[in-house]
C-alpha cells in the first residue's frame, strides 16, 4: 500500500516542536525527517496512509500557528510519492524512524 509524505515548514523551533508533537499524536504516522532549513525555518515530515497523514497535516498546523499566529510557513502532501523521489529526498524510513513505523 502506497505510504504518503506530508511536510510542514515553520518559522522557528518552537513551532515545528508544536507541530510535529500533533502530527504523531494525532494520527497513525511516523516522523521520517526533521531538519533546520534556513534563517530559522524548520521543516518536519512524517510518512503514513493518506487520510491520516492529511489528518496530521491538519492538527500539525493548528498546532504551530497556536505557539504564534503565522509561524507556519507552508506545508505540503505527497499522496505517493514515487520510488525515485523517496531514494533521493530524506522523507524514507531510516534505522533511527523504522521501529516507529506504524503499519
Amino acid at each position: 500500500m502506497p505510504m504518503a509524505v506530508g511536510v510542514i515548514e515553520t518559522l522557528g523551533f518552537p513551532s515545528v516542536l508544536a507541530a510535529a508533537d500533533a502530527m504523531v499524536k494525532s494520527a497513525a504516522v511516523t516522523l521520517v525527517y526533521y531538519g533546520l532549513a534556513e534563517s530559522g525555518r524548520f521543516v518536519v515530515a512524517v510518512r503514513g496512509q493518506v487520510a491520516e497523514v492529511n489528518r496530521a497535516v491538519e492538527q500539525g498546523i493548528n498546532a504551530g500557528e497556536q505557539v504564534k499566529a503565522e509561524t507556519v510557513i507552508t506545508h505540503y502532501i505527497v499522496p505517493n510519492p514515487p520510488e525515485n523521489v523517496e531514494t533521493v529526498l530524506p522523507i524514507h524510513f531510516t534505522q533511527k524512524s523504522e521501529p516507529f513505523r506504524i503499519f
